[in-house]
């Protein structure tokens, strides 16, 4: 797409109005930066008083957004099966900070996802947030964890929450109703190289 060379002032008039929320957004393909871009939302719509919360499918232990959103003022929770074994020994902080991460089978995740998801509901539903980010939902819904037909039915109503959904292989369903669609494609990744995930950057 060719760049617009402006000539003379363009002025573009925003709208304040929370009335308005309540779109979709969809953060998907095979590239890095899905659940940074939805990150880089909560930022701006905190900087905003904008209340925010994030539900991590799939994921556990320690990453630097944790201890960010806390500072900063939003939620986030993590539904990944260790997580939640982690949650059921009262622990507030997840125990490892190394930087070790364990991908669990799906089956084994089938569970904590179906929790995270009735918790998601619930989060959506509850009027409470005017964002709601549901990070790696889409890899939940292409491993078949939760049913697609509830994800859609919250996509299409879910009120005036804006609703952000991050996550490879988005249905092409969820896509077709979505507000906004950006597939971040992989050019280049540091893990070609044998280079490891790095504390601040990757987690």
């Amino acid at each position: 797409m060719a760049l617009t060379r402006i000539k003379s002032p363009i002025k573009v008039k925003g709208d304040d109005s929370k009335e308005n929320l309540g779109l979709v957004h969809v953060y998907t393909g095979d590239g890095k930066g899905k659940t940074s871009a939805s990150l880089g939302l909560a930022l701006r719509a905190v900087g905003n008083n904008l209340s925010v919360h994030m539900i991590q499918f799939l994921k556990s232990g320690f990453t630097g957004e944790l201890y960010s959103s806390k500072k900063l003022g939003f939620i986030i929770e993590q539904f990944g099966v260790d997580a939640l074994k982690e949650k059921q020994k009262h622990l507030q902080e997840f125990s490892d900070k190394t930087g070790r991460f364990v991908f669990q089978p799906d089956i084994k995740e089938k569970d904590a996802a179906m929790e995270g998801w009735e918790h998601a509901k619930k989060v959506v539903k509850s009027g409470e947030y005017d964002v709601v980010i549901l990070d790696e939902i889409n890899c939940v819904l292409e491993k078949g964890l939760i049913p697609l037909e509830e994800v859609l039915e919250i996509a299409k109503n879910h009120g005036k929450v804006e609703l952000i959904l991050t996550g490879r292989d988005a249905p092409k369903e969820l896509m077709e109703i979505a507000d906004y669609v950006s597939v971040v494609n992989r050019v280049k990744h540091p893990w070609q190289k044998g280079i490891v995930a790095r504390r601040g950057i990757e987690y």
